[in-house]
């Protein structure tokens, strides 16, 4: 099977709002006193400087990488500040372990580079493993930390 990883666009705001369950389960099973920031990942996809990537196995997606810049009223988990935007990283159940994260994670860096960005962060469950090994296989490094999620920070210069 071959992963190729396309160029999102403003087409795949559905199935990035789809993801975001694969992204945020950890977020959303978790008692609150509301729905949280999580729509925020995707809430009118399209803005300046939202970027995605989306991976396709055998032709069908399969999971989807993208960032966004977040404003500090209306912040996203992983919020570090209003220069650093925030990314997103999710794979299907069927699909993960066979190397679709890393493409993904690979190919958005890319883009975050290419476009200027000095710096990327994003908040994880801090019981993923598999998921904070292969941020810090990318040079992530810990910079928060709270009761269910690490802040990662990763710079690009």
């Amino acid at each position: 099977m071959t992963v190729v990883v396309r160029r999102g666009g403003t087409q795949d705001a559905r199935f990035l709002r789809d993801m975001l369950h694969h992204a945020y389960y950890w977020k959303e099973r978790a008692p609150s006193g509301g729905p949280g920031p999580v729509q925020l990942y995707v809430k009118a996809w399209g803005r300046p400087g939202d970027t995605a990537v989306i991976a396709l196995l055998d032709g069908f997606p399969v999971g989807a990488a993208w960032f966004r810049l977040f404003e500090s009223e209306a912040a996203g988990y992983g919020f570090i500040d209003e220069q650093t935007p925030e990314l997103a990283v999710a794979v299907v159940p069927s699909a993960r372990g066979l190397g679709v994260g890393s493409s993904l994670l690979a190919a958005l860096l890319e883009r975050a580079r290419a476009d200027g960005y000095t710096a990327l962060s994003l908040a994880v469950d801090r019981h993923n493993e598999g998921a904070i090994g292969l941020y810090r296989q990318f040079g992530f490094v810990q910079v928060q930390e709270d009761t269910d999620s690490l802040t990662l920070r990763l710079e690009l210069t």
